[in-house]
């Protein structure tokens, strides 16, 4: 799961960046996706170190 939730929270990153590079260019399309994939994925990785904590608890 550390892992995991490092490979997300790279991804979050990448599209927070792809989301200012989406408003650079104004492409609407490319700001949805990654402004969904950012709370997503970064969701996903602030509620898991949250409630398992990091390291993440095994018992």
């Amino acid at each position: 799961m550390n892992l995991l939730m490092v490979f997300f929270g790279l991804i979050a990153i990448l599209a927070a960046v792809g989301t200012v590079q989406g408003f650079k260019q104004r492409n609407v399309l490319s700001i949805i996706f990654n402004l969904v994939s950012f709370v997503v994925f970064g969701a996903f990785v602030v509620l898991t170190i949250a409630f398992q904590g990091y390291p993440p608890k095994l018992h």
